[in-house]
């Protein structure tokens, strides 16, 4: 009898932490929508990761980002951005056939859901955090504008060690501001995200030469800046 009290109150408990730990993120959501991150979970992890190197991001609105910038990162992670709730089932289905089949667990993410991943979560292909990482991204599109999903992410992105955000990154690679940034920087930009502790923008690659070329014809096909006129 008394073990079986113990468990309720262990599972009430449980349940009390994780409801707290849902309305907190809610809160969050709703606050970010308004008020700037002023860090992300990513930046913390680098900053304990006792790795010597600062942190270095300078947050811009999208008004100070060039319009290439947006349509780079659409181009190269998730070209049914306007069109999508926060997760591309298309692309889901096709990572979890891969995975059935005996594959490595890929990303899949939508640029929502990488959003959400670097504000909140940690880096890694769990089950456990692709299904926190899909939940936070339906919020998101619920509490937020594309615009304002896009506005934070290219604030929060890591574009290297301990450059995090556009503007840093810019300033970094090319000595100019986000607003200045042409067509085939945004593009080289882009083609470091999927790893950018492993890509340089600096020092390309073959890979992300070819990767940042074919982001540029992807900019073309979908139809320029006017693909995302609606930011």
């Amino acid at each position: 009898m008394a073990q079986a009290s113990l468990v309720r109150r262990s599972f009430r408990f449980v349940a009390l932490v994780l409801l707290g730990l849902c309305l907190l993120l809610a809160a969050l959501l709703v606050l970010f929508r308004f008020v700037n991150p002023p860090t992300s979970a990513f930046m913390i992890a680098h900053q304990i990761s006792g790795s010597g190197q600062g942190v270095q991001q300078q947050w811009v609105s999208l008004e100070q980002i060039s319009p290439w910038m947006p349509l780079a990162v659409v181009a190269s992670e998730d070209q049914r951005f306007p069109d999508h709730w926060g997760l591309d089932v298309h692309a889901i289905e096709s990572a979890v056939r891969e995975f059935a089949s005996g594959e490595g667990l890929r990303g899949a993410s939508t640029i929502t859901q990488q959003t959400a991943k670097n504000l909140f979560l940690w880096s890694g292909r769990s089950m456990v955090r692709k299904g926190l990482e899909a939940g936070l991204a339906l919020g998101l599109e619920v509490a937020w504008s594309k615009r304002r999903i896009m506005e934070v992410y290219l604030n929060i992105a890591e574009f290297g060690r301990g450059i995090y955000g556009i503007e840093a990154a810019s300033r970094a690679y090319f000595g100019i501001p986000a607003r200045y940034l042409s067509p085939s920087q945004a593009a080289r930009l882009a083609a470091v995200l999927p790893n950018p502790k492993v890509f340089s923008a600096a020092q390309p690659s073959a890979y992300v030469w070819q990767r940042a070329e074919w982001i540029q014809q992807q900019m073309r096909q979908l139809g320029g800046t006017g693909y995302l006129a609606f930011l």
